[in-house]
């Protein structure tokens, strides 16, 4: 797939989250004349930082933040919403004062904005998390049988399998013998759940969620995705995908407000005993606590004072991403990746990190190493002489970075909303820069 964007490339959506008197939101088209607020001018894709500089050994230059994937900046828009709330915000559920029916109100309706997003089932629990990580354990606390993984994933959807005795898949050397190894191990004895990255976290290549609902489905598995890498940049329809569950971040999807969201099937949701114990899952307590009942649904899961304005802020993104349209925003991606591996793969010693020659789609990561320079190295040198924001390591998936042959890591450049095709080109040229500067101090000519 390949996409043609102009250098200037960066999304200005003219459209604007409204909050209206009643409290609800509404997507509107917006003036370009607006008024003094300038919040028509500034569209939806706008992001906090944008134009935030740093300091380097060469002076004072516009940051280029590349580690998306680790932490997405916050939408302008969701910013705004939550400010906007806080004036009226009191604690949820229970509550009969106006302000904290108002706040319950839109925390539920926060749900509905998820369901939307993903395009759950109408029966389908929306249980709001601390994270991803907190997700999946929350889920691996409710399934009884056997789990299936691959073992490229990110250890939040590794170890919280392993502890029940998952069944690890090793990776083959394509993604369709991948796919045929899943399919065999599910064969060869009854599982409960396969549980799959939708998007990688080290090379960002896509995984088929349909092909592998399919081969879940057919051998009496139900299927999770791990939707962190997946969800800010593509579409899950959880419906027509067949998904049974899927989990994801805020502070991935440009909500970094402390909250992460698992939807999907309640029937092993209420038949678990709650992930945590404490008020707001219980529905009756006897005295000195000798006899409980819990309530169904996702309050099941959601003891103690939940974080409301992260659910908000999650569901605003969600609404903004949507109106965005995943298609726009995936095209935007593929030129800004096909331009950062083409530059890249250019320079000498570069090597792009790919777990699969077959894999067709990607969300906008590129990992590579530098022969000679230590990752830790590059990232600090982009940092520090160009003000550029990578991340280097091994990415919480030291199995996946072992089988690629770098257990040492590598440098990890991810992009989005705020990213543009210049940012791209300041990459390219400050890793040339470093390595024609190693040839030279080496005596190695590139």
């Amino acid at each position: 797939m390949t996409a043609v964007l102009d250098t200037t490339a960066r999304f200005d959506a003219t459209t604007v989250i409204d909050t209206c008197g009643d409290g609800t939101t509404r997507l509107t088209c917006a003036d370009a004349d607006r008024g003094a607020s300038g919040r028509g001018t500034r569209g939806l894709a706008a992001v906090a930082g944008e134009g935030v500089t740093v300091p380097t050994t060469r002076g004072e230059v516009t940051y280029a933040n590349f580690d998306y994937a680790a932490s997405a900046p916050a939408l302008t828009a969701v910013v705004e919403q939550i400010t906007a709330a806080l004036p009226e915000y009191a604690s949820v559920h229970r509550g009969a004062g106006h302000l904290s029916q108002l706040t319950t109100e839109r925390y539920e309706q926060a749900r509905t904005a998820v369901k939307r997003f993903v395009r759950a089932r109408l029966d389908d629990h929306v249980v709001f998390t601390r994270n991803t990580t907190d997700a999946i354990n929350l889920l691996a606390h409710c399934v009884t049988g056997d789990t299936v993984v691959l073992d490229i994933e990110h250890h939040a959807n590794l170890l919280p399998w392993k502890r029940s005795g998952a069944r690890v898949v090793a990776c083959q050397p394509t993604l369709e013998e991948t796919l045929q190894a899943l399919e065999a191990e599910l064969a060869c004895a009854p599982a409960a759940l396969l549980a799959i990255t939708g998007a990688s976290n080290v090379t960002g290549e896509v995984l088929p969620i349909r092909r592998l609902t399919g081969i879940a489905h057919r051998h009496g598995a139900r299927i999770l995705v791990d939707a962190a890498q997946l969800a800010p940049h593509r579409a899950l329809n959880l419906t027509s995908h067949g998904v049974d569950y899927a989990v994801f971040s805020g502070h991935k999807l440009y909500a970094p407000f402390g909250a992460g969201v698992l939807v999907g099937r309640g029937d092993w949701l209420d038949g678990a005993q709650p992930y945590l114990a404490g008020g707001g899952a219980t529905a009756d307590v006897s005295d000195h606590g000798a006899d409980v009942r819990w309530h169904s649904g996702p309050a099941r899961h959601e003891a103690g004072s939940p974080n409301v304005l992260g659910a908000l802020s999650i569901a605003a993104a969600a609404d903004v991403l949507s109106a965005l349209g995943h298609d726009r925003l995936g095209l935007d991606e593929v030129a800004l990746c096909d331009r950062l591996e083409e530059g890249l793969a250019a320079i000498d010693g570069v090597e792009i990190l790919r777990i699969w020659p077959d894999s067709e789609d990607r969300v906008g990561i590129v990992a590579f190493t530098v022969t000679g320079i230590a990752p830790r190295a590059v990232a600090e040198y982009l940092s520090d002489t160009h003000g550029i924001g990578v991340r280097d390591g091994r990415f919480c998936a030291h199995p996946l970075l072992s089988h690629l042959g770098h257990p040492e890591g590598a440098v990890r450049a991810s992009f989005g909303l705020g990213t543009s095709v210049a940012d791209v080109e300041r990459v390219i040229a400050a890793v040339t820069e470093l390595v024609d500067a190693h040839a030279a101090t080496s005596g190695v000519h590139a």
